[in-house]
């Protein structure tokens, strides 16, 4: 199976499966010299484990990491980061009956017609617990961020009909809720639309929203290597995502030149612009203003209410699924889109660094 690697300078390759041994993923390209420990990455994936709330998954799983390598007395060495989290609360009998059909929203189907065979346990490479991986190495690239004056903030800005208020908006709510909203009447409103969700035996979508502070100008090409198309791309392969936008995104449609355009101005000696309608981007570069974009979760597919199917006989039959489930993905998706957004950005950094013969010459001398 290709495309489990991401990345071109700091790259990285995710691997195992829901129900196997474990979940890990190698790190190359990250500069020596990062003071880096287990619980810097920890940090990371307690915000993605399963059983933290009535709207996760009831998987009881520690999600510890180990690093296996590429660390030597607290730093990173510059040579491979590999990382693993051992698997300990399969229960793979739950899914012994869906080997015989396809469930609908997931890629059952898709994976029998290409490979010619699935792993039916949990999703296995296609399961959300392949994430873990990326959660992982997003961690590193963060850190890496950090060092730099780069901080990435995500919540979710809305699940179901229920959307975040700006006028309430409060940046140290995000953490107070189980659904990371930075919104508490939000929180509220939106916990009482996913339990009339779970009395239905049905599931909701969400969005997750991201802003970038502290970027230079110029990351990104403005040909193939934009940097918000890397980003969709980013974002795109996480599992469950079905819509990506950056800045005002489809409302600019709607919009004309005139109300569109940011305007420049100057700022404490500085270009600057007076409003943010493109989002962080101009021509495929950051343009020093904060990135900002959404994505969009699709409802979880995995439902216990009765839904239509066809199995491997190519015979039509109901199905009810059962198994432990996310109700809702976003919640926990939060820091998926942060971990995807630091390693682009990361890797748009290193990049960078050629792109003027100044800066190889300062780098050099």
């Amino acid at each position: 199976m290709a495309g489990s690697s991401f990345g071109t300078v700091f790259k990285i390759t995710t691997w195992g499966e829901s129900h196997g041994k474990g979940i890990g993923v190698v790190v190359d390209g990250c500069p020596a010299g990062l003071p880096l420990c287990e619980e810097d990455i920890q940090e990371y994936l307690d915000r993605r484990k399963p059983g933290q709330s009535k709207f996760t998954t009831q998987r009881r799983e520690d999600d510890a990491v180990e690093i296996l390598s590429g660390i030597f007395e607290g730093k990173t060495t510059g040579t491979p980061i590999s990382m693993v989290v051992w698997n300990k609360d399969q229960k793979s009998k739950d899914y012994s009956e869906i080997a015989s059909y396809y469930r609908p929203g997931h890629a059952d189907y898709c994976f029998d017609e290409k490979y010619g065979f699935r792993d039916y346990r949990g999703g296995g490479r296609s399961s959300g617990r392949e994430t873990i991986g990326r959660v992982a190495a997003g961690a590193i690239a963060a850190k890496l961020l950090k060092e730099m004056g780069i901080s990435i903030l995500t919540y979710t800005k809305s699940i179901g009909p229920v959307t975040v208020d700006s006028d309430r908006f409060r940046a140290e709510e995000i953490n107070q809720n189980a659904l990371f909203m930075p919104d508490a009447v939000a929180a509220q409103e939106a916990t009482a639309y996913l339990e009339q969700c779970l009395s239905e035996k049905n599931s909701s979508g969400g969005v997750v929203e991201c802003v970038v502070t502290g970027l230079p100008v110029g990351l990104g090409d403005p040909v193939f290597e934009k940097l918000d198309a890397n980003l969709a791309k980013a974002i795109f392969s996480i599992g469950a995502v079905k819509g990506f936008e950056i800045g005002d995104g489809f409302d600019a449609a709607c919009a004309t030149g005139l109300t569109n355009n940011d305007a420049f101005c100057m700022d404490n000696g500085k270009i600057s612009k007076r409003t943010n309608h493109s989002g962080g981007t101009l021509g495929g570069m950051s343009d020093g203003a904060p990135l900002v974009f959404r994505a969009a979760f699709k409802p979880t597919p995995s439902i216990a209410a009765t839904q239509q199917t066809v199995n491997k006989s190519g015979e039509e039959i109901d199905i009810s699924i059962h198994g432990r489930h996310d109700p809702i993905i976003v919640p926990r998706a939060v820091v998926v889109v942060e971990a995807m957004t630091a390693l682009t950005l990361v890797d748009a950094m290193l990049l960078n660094m050629g792109a003027k013969l100044d800066s190889l010459v300062d780098f050099y001398e």
